[in-house]
């Protein structure tokens, strides 16, 4: 049994992964923004294992400190971080792009995954023991026309990724990257700012990912021997051949 952390676990491929894992019987810890939706998915899970919820905001350091420093001592020794927190804001060319959609994909994608690791990798390395899993994407492996800036912040967690490896493998820290193609969740509805017609658009034609097949992916990678690490892990739906290209049916 583990005890997994996990960010933006409220919704999609988050709450997917926090199902699955205490399903597993892992202990989970669910962290999000909203403490309503929280406790609706800590009682939703209990049922099947033990939970912690901690409620905070990635790109507030201050929250990502204090929230990780009040959990209770018998949760404190995180087995598995996943940093799953991360957004999509416009779809528009930079000369006409928003700085604060700009700000709110780089605090949260970036610097987020950065605050949380940076808080619990001291007590990973103490123990010798640890798995982080960062949720890139496909936008990483091909920037795209409109979408720069989001595709610039998943190629950071690329970088930090391989960062991580290159530092945390002398600890016993396994570090593993993966890059999801287009899957049906949320993602396109806050992309375009609650535009329902819009966001459907996106997956219209051809069958996307579930959030469900990610946490597949995500529990093969935590659950190989311990010898055994997954660096990096693409995933496409089978309609999709690049990040740019989705072949839909008439």
């Amino acid at each position: 049994m583990k005890t997994i952390l996990i960010t933006g676990a409220t919704s999609g491929i988050g709450k997917a992964t926090a199902e699955l894992f205490a399903k597993q019987g892992n202990r989970i810890i669910i962290c999000g923004r909203r403490a309503e939706v929280l406790e609706s998915v800590k009682k939703e899970l209990s049922v099947l294992t033990e939970v912690f919820s901690l409620k905070f905001d990635v790109r507030n350091l201050e929250e990502v400190e204090n929230a990780i420093a009040s959990l209770p001592q018998e949760w404190k020794n995180v087995d598995v971080l996943i940093n799953n927190a991360g957004n999509a804001h416009g779809l528009e060319p930079l000369s006409a792009g928003s700085t604060d959609d700009w700000d709110s994909m780089i605090d949260g994608n970036v610097k987020g995954l950065l605050y949380v690791s940076k808080t619990l990798i001291p007590m990973m390395k103490e123990r010798s023991s640890g798995h982080i899993i960062n949720i890139s994407s496909v936008a990483a492996r091909q920037t795209y026309a409109n979408g720069v800036v989001y595709c610039a912040s998943k190629k950071a967690v690329d970088v930090i990724s391989e960062g991580m490896r290159i530092e945390l493998t002398e600890f016993g820290i396994r570090v593993t990257n993966i890059q999801p193609g287009a899957v049906s969740t949320d993602f396109s509805l806050v992309r375009f700012k609650g535009d329902q017609e819009r966001a459907a658009t996106v997956y219209a034609g051809y069958e996307a990912l579930k959030a469900e097949d990610i946490a597949d992916a995500i529990a093969y990678c935590v659950n190989a021997p311990q010898h055994v690490t997954v660096s990096d892990m693409t995933i496409y739906p089978s309609a999709q051949s690049e990040p740019r290209t989705i072949h839909r049916k008439e």
